[in-house]
């Protein structure tokens, strides 16, 4: 068996406990969209010192759910530094607002979708 070295085994509770308490909005994203897409999404994977909400191997890419912490100053510096490390691994992550799942849902999937299909891998 290959281990994925980018697995953090420090983080597995962690991933585990918020797999379980998802926010609503990602319990909307997953159970309306991705948990049924025809690429398989995996919730709150731990990859190097992060935790993604959803990853897609296949596609080498991860949707992030950013709610109202997300738009510090602080925040949005760490979540810089985060898309940069996770780029930098050649993994594209997608930002989608809460308000958006909320109140756009459909306009969210089919942007998802188009930017999913439109992923070589």
């Amino acid at each position: 068996m290959r281990r994925n070295f980018l697995y953090n085994n420090k983080l597995k509770e962690r991933a585990r406990e918020l797999r379980k308490n998802m926010t609503p909005a990602e319990k909307k994203l997953w159970f309306g969209y991705l948990k049924h897409s025809e690429y398989r999404f995996l919730r709150q994977k731990p990859i190097g010192n992060y935790i993604a909400d959803f990853y897609c191997a296949s596609k080498k890419l991860i949707i992030e759910v950013d709610g109202d912490t997300h738009f510090t100053d602080e925040a949005i510096e760490y979540d810089h530094i985060r898309t940069a490390y996770l780029n930098s691994l050649g993994i594209i992550v997608i930002r989608v607002n809460n308000n958006d799942v909320y109140n756009n849902f459909s306009g969210v999937c089919r942007e998802l979708n188009e930017k999913i299909t439109s992923i070589t891998g």
